[in-house]
């Protein structure tokens, strides 16, 4: 939405009256209405006040506003002509609230810089992958912002403005980072990146997983003893009784929907969620990335790794490590990774209306007795890493960073 700066008589009258209440004052902005015959005042922070000129007998009338999830909004009621009429108006901000003290620091870097592709790693390991890489070059101006525990790094890769962030672990953290990436900074779509399990036997250690759905699959309903089949996937624990399948009393667990709330839609129950088709299709292009083999001078894997394209991942705030729910998901649901994030991050990005894809560098095999190393997680990143990164260049070479 436009924001008009034109003043009127009806601010010097609002401001003296601010002055006659010894209420604080705080910049008056005008707002272009959907109707020609309302005014609108906006007070940052406070309340907000609507004039309708051509009203026999007009007056100004109080109403509410705020800021609720990125969200600027306002409520008034106009008596106008005998008729009442609420007026609901939304503008969309990416900005800090007025009052937060890092308000005009944001500002300034959304001014200077991007927009910028939002780029997301969990945990430690994933972050030092692109530390070490070269890739992100820090801002000379503003080289990061920290904001709610979490620092938020401002920079370029491959000439693309970018900021990265480590959101911590499961899918809560993850969810809360892109609603805070989103609202705050200009951000055309978010850049995901980290490690996870393999649940198919043709994805190795090493291969980066770039996938079409994921599901979040710690959403259950769990079932009464013998109670009938539902619609969605079970899992019934008796199945997995030893030594032969029978009756469990812990029954059977039924996978649910999510609910997904969405600009401009209604909302919808969905259990596949789709990275951006746009952004996936242009990730196919990276099939010849070179991905590292080796660990050192002296172990490489056996085979070289690849980048794996349109498989589906699923998330939940479990680690897997047990072989048989691990063939389970692969079976019953076709699920080829397992993390704790990627869900939330496509989700958080849909609800947004802003694009999404995912980059997964497989670090282990879900229950094959192997001990988890720290070098293969290491190595795992890396090649997530550099996969994320020449996606990254090519949005910039395509023009698709301006596009969004």
């Amino acid at each position: 939405m436009h924001v008009s700066t034109n003043r009127s008589p009806d601010m010097d009258n609002i401001k003296r009256y601010h002055v006659a209440h010894q209420i604080p004052h705080p910049p008056i902005t005008a707002l272009p209405t959907f109707s020609p015959a309302f005014t609108v005042y906006l007070f940052p922070g406070a309340s907000t006040a609507v004039r309708s000129p051509s009203a026999a007998g007009s007056s100004m009338i109080g109403g509410r506003g705020g800021v609720v999830g990125g969200w600027r909004w306002g409520l008034w009621a106009v008596d106008l002509v005998g008729l009442l009429v609420v007026a609901v108006m939304v503008e969309e901000t990416v900005e800090l609230k007025l009052s937060h003290h890092l308000h005009g620091v944001v500002e300034r870097v959304n001014e200077r810089n991007g927009p910028f592709v939002g780029l997301l790693m969990t945990y430690p390991t994933e972050e030092i992958a692109l530390q070490v890489s070269g890739f992100f070059v820090p801002s000379s101006d503003f080289p990061l912002v920290q904001l709610a525990g979490r620092r938020f790094n401002i920079g370029k890769i491959k000439g693309v403005d970018v900021i990265y962030v480590m959101s911590g672990e499961q899918t809560l953290n993850a969810g809360i980072t892109v609603q805070l990436l989103i609202d705050t900074f200009d951000v055309v779509g978010i850049v995901h990146y980290g490690i996870a399990g393999s649940t198919n036997d043709s994805l190795l250690i090493g291969d980066v997983s770039v996938p079409k759905y994921v599901a979040q699959t710690s959403s259950w309903k769990w079932k009464k003893f013998k109670s009938k089949k539902g619609e969605l996937p079970e899992l019934k624990f008796g199945d997995y009784n030893l030594p032969i399948k029978g009756e469990n009393l812990l029954a059977e667990i039924e996978f649910t929907q999510v609910q997904l709330y969405s600009t401009g839609r209604p909302m919808q129950e969905l259990f596949w969620l789709e990275t951006d088709p746009k952004w996936f299709n242009l990730a196919t292009q990276l099939q010849e990335v070179d991905l590292q083999q080796c660990l050192n001078e002296t172990y490489c894997l056996p085979e070289k790794p690849k980048v794996a394209y349109g498989l589906r991942g699923s998330s939940a705030d479990i680690f897997v490590d047990n072989a048989a729910y691990n063939e389970f998901l692969f079976k019953t649901l076709n699920i080829s990774t397992v993390d704790e994030e990627s869900a939330a991050v496509v989700m958080a990005s849909m609800s947004n209306g802003v694009p999404s894809v995912v980059f997964r560098g497989i670090s282990d095999t879900a229950g094959d007795g192997g001990t988890l190393s720290s070098s293969i997680f290491s190595l795992a990143a890396t090649n997530a890493v550099r996969v994320a990164v020449e996606f990254i260049g090519l949005l910039g070479r395509e023009g698709k960073v301006h596009d969004q």
